[in-house]
């Protein structure tokens, strides 16, 4: 696990030791990612040059340092993550004659461009990376990641220069960079709470999306102009398959495919544990863990002395019963009120799930420990775990009589009229304040108007609604759909909720705030649920097989029950929930009512002041809880004065 970044264009800034400190600025910038050693690379006629920042985890000694040059030197590379399967490439690649001196994965992805090619190459890595590549005998340069979208991988156009790395704080560095909000985000960032690829918060900066790659003639680079993305990989391929599974069949197998893989990600030339909520996930590959063990697994978990948010107490029951080496940490108002001023420089730009909260604290903890930790990701989304599938399917179902209730309800709310009145006419929402009746009927509408399934999905996780209500630009409603995705990739619904969250909401929320909170505090994260394999076997599986009611992960649970307790296991799904709405109106108010301050919406340009107030108002009273819609804002406050904090103290020659 590590970082990298660099640059291309037609321009060079000067020397080749001037083009090198600005590397090495850059690299400097995401350290964090890679503290054990760094390396830049220049190439004066191709005018491109890269800088990677490392953690070591496999192969430890300076044969596995970065950027690192083929054998024959046509390639060279900046490569953050882990190929898995390295060890089988290399055997195959050496009968083919390839010659290794070290025993890096970084090397065994060279000698797979050298004998088969970038795209072939791509198909068999199995892994989670993002890389920059340059081909010196085509003059090219390719950008990847990985199938799942678990490595980031940002890229884009300042001025005359392509700027490209793993955070954004890099590209920040380069004397080209402009750093201009792109208002086009704001509507996506307080529908969602995180802005999807392919946007990003900075206008001309782009996040690649997952399983695809970018092809540049740097002979022939043109400033303000990019190639498409082309995947490499088709996530909706795998929703069908031609085998018939019977439960039993199915759990054996998923059982096996897991050890196979966890015991691939368990490979390290470093200390490694795992996180350990007590669910059924985490549970999971930890119960697979301590089985190829041969000593405890060190296992790390967080709770919460508030009631309704605390999982530790299971996590620990999980722990006891496999007889790992437990460690836990509760989190307090205290803790949250310390950290929250590093959440704008830790995710580079405004990301808003609160559990980034409890995510980086675990994962602080778990660095004193260890170097890697094993996570059970993506468990909800390929075994249908959500709570809201089942509701939102019943939504989607009775959406005609809902818009017909609607439109009558809607008829009888007049634009303008006062708090009593619409009580008067909506004796339901007697005790709501005008703007709570406001959300939602707006929710309902948009919900209710939806002409396709994934527009439906789209407006039942919305936030708000109607971003429009607290921004003086609300931007245009479909901005943020990611690319040309089918509305549908299954005759069966619910695989089409499951497709939009693994496409969406999966690399976009989850992994990104994974990923940022660990290399924070340089620890790796690996993921074994999203291996390519376990994702084909469970996009494949029947519905049927997953679901009992409203209850999910069926074939998943029963993998896990033959190695923990039932009834350890089976309670109502709690996720990974922040009590933020009461720390908001307790150890954290002091700090959001700084940056909710009236002057300071109107001056920033970007707030309908009153609303804002009126629901953060609204919050503190404890008649409504608008603590997620809230901290979208708060988050995009917190970053934009982060941002102008680093832009004056640039201007007065600081940094």
């Amino acid at each position: 696990m590590c970082g990298f970044a660099g640059f291309a264009g037609p321009e060079l800034l000067g020397s080749r030791s001037q083009t090198e400190s600005v590397l090495s600025a850059m690299g400097q910038a995401i350290r964090h990612r890679g503290p054990d050693a760094g390396g830049v690379w220049f190439d004066g006629e191709l005018r491109l040059g890269l800088v990677h920042r490392r953690l070591s985890i496999i192969d430890l000694s300076e044969l596995g340092a970065q950027p690192m040059a083929s054998e024959s030197g046509r390639y060279v590379i900046s490569f953050n993550g882990e190929i898995y399967n390295f060890r089988r490439l290399k055997a195959e690649l050496e009968t083919l004659g390839a010659r290794f001196r070290g025993h890096s994965d970084t090397e065994v992805m060279l000698a797979a461009f050298e004998a088969w090619g970038v795209g072939q190459a791509l198909g068999r890595f199995n892994g989670m990376f993002a890389f920059a590549l340059a081909d010196r005998h085509q003059r090219k340069l390719y950008l990847a990641r990985d199938r799942m979208g678990e490595k980031p991988l940002y890229y884009g156009w300042q001025g005359h220069t392509l700027l490209f790395g793993s955070e954004l704080k890099a590209l920040t560095c380069h004397p080209s960079w402009k750093g201009e909000v792109n208002r086009g985000a704001l509507p996506l960032l307080l529908r969602h709470n995180f802005i999807p690829a392919p946007h990003s918060i900075y206008t001309g900066i782009n996040k690649l999306p997952p399983a695809s790659f970018i092809s540049l003639d740097l002979t022939k680079l043109e400033p303000g102009k990019l190639p498409a993305p082309a995947l490499y990989w088709h996530l909706e391929s795998q929703f069908s398959s031609d085998r018939e599974w019977t439960f039993e069949g199915a759990s054996s197998h998923l059982e096996q495919l897991l050890e196979e893989v966890v015991g691939d990600q368990m490979v390290s030339d470093v200390p490694l544990g795992a996180f350990l909520s007590g669910g059924v996930d985490s549970s999971t590959i930890v119960a697979l863990m301590q089985k190829q063990a041969s000593q405890p697994v060190r296992t790390f978990s967080i709770g919460f002395n508030e009631d309704g948010f605390n999982e530790a107490e299971h996590a620990a029951a999980v722990a006891n019963h496999l007889g790992t080496n437990h460690t836990e940490l509760y989190v307090t108002e205290q803790n949250a009120r310390e950290l929250v001023p590093s959440l704008p420089q830790i995710y580079d730009e405004p990301f808003a799930d609160s559990s980034q909260l409890p995510t980086y604290l675990v994962s602080e903890m778990t660095r004193k420990h260890v170097t890697v930790a094993l996570s059970g990701d993506g468990g909800d989304e390929l075994f249908c775990g959500y709570t809201r599938y089942p509701s939102m399917l019943r939504g989607w179902q009775r959406r005609g009589s809902l818009g017909s209730r609607l439109k009558s309800l809607s008829g009888r709310l007049p634009s303008g009229l006062t708090a009593h009145a619409i009580r008067a006419l909506v004796p339901s929402q007697k005790g709501r304040s005008v703007e709570a009746i406001q959300f939602r009927i707006a929710r309902a509408r948009a919900i209710a108007s939806a002409r396709s399934l994934s527009e439906f999905y789209r407006q039942s996780v919305s936030l708000w609604a109607d971003p429009g209500m607290a921004l003086v630009e609300p931007g245009e409603s479909d901005y943020g759909l990611t690319g040309p995705l089918p509305d549908q990739v299954s005759d069966n619904e619910l695989k089409t909720l499951m497709w939009r969250d693994l496409n969406w909401y999966l690399p976009d929320d989850i992994l990104t705030k994974v990923d940022r909170a660990a290399m924070a505090c340089s620890l790796e994260t690996r993921i074994p649920m999203l291996d390519h394999r376990v994702v084909s076997f469970a996009m494949g599986l029947p519905v049927s097989l997953n679901m009992n009611g409203n209850i999910g992960k069926q074939v998943l649970r029963s993998v896990l029950y033959r190695h923990v307790p039932r009834e350890m296991i089976d309670r109502p799904k709690q996720g990974f929930a922040v009590p933020v709405g009461a720390w908001l109106r307790g150890g954290l108010r002091e700090w959001a009512e700084e940056l909710l301050e009236p002057a300071r919406l109107r001056e920033q340009g970007y707030w309908k002041a009153d609303m804002v107030r009126q629901v953060w108002r609204e919050h503190l009273s404890g008649r409504e809880d608008y603590s997620s819609e809230l901290w979208g804002i708060l988050m995009l406050q917190a970053w934009l004065a982060n941002k102008d904090s680093a832009n004056l103290i640039s201007s007065n020659g600081l940094t």
